[in-house]
């Protein structure tokens, strides 16, 4: 991965995490640096980003932003998704309402426009991106 990508990645990773920007803006950076997917993993406290010529670079996800329930919540993930999908809800605020919601993991698809969810015991919900 060259530099230039690399810290793309990092810049959006950043202030994403500081909650500067929103999911909107962080999906516009990322397939500007050629990013195809991302996965982030609560449990591991980190996020792969995937380019599309197969490069990866992983970051640090940064401290939990609470307990990840054990049961999957699907009514609160899809809130907190629909406050992130309006702008009012940035990534710190969406990093704990997915983990009180039971979320473990979840990989955005920004080709395929959609974000796969999943909790402990193997559920899944797939939200496609809005229009």
């Amino acid at each position: 991965m060259d530099a230039d990508t690399q810290h793309a990645i990092t810049e959006a990773a950043n202030a994403s995490r500081e909650g500067r920007i929103d999911f909107a803006a962080v999906v516009r950076m990322l397939v500007e640096a050629g990013v195809e997917s991302y996965h982030v993993d609560y449990r591991a406290g980190r996020t792969t980003y995937y380019t599309h010529d197969d490069g990866s670079t992983t970051l640090d996800l940064g401290p939990p932003g609470a307990t990840i329930t054990q049961a999957f919540d699907a009514a609160a993930l899809q809130a907190a998704i629909r406050g992130a999908q309006r702008g009012i809800v940035k990534y710190p605020e969406f990093k704990r309402l997915s983990q009180a919601a039971g979320c473990v993991s979840y990989t955005v698809w920004l080709g395929g426009r959609h974000v796969a969810y999943h909790g402990r015991n193997g559920e899944t919900h797939v939200e496609r991106f809005p229009d």
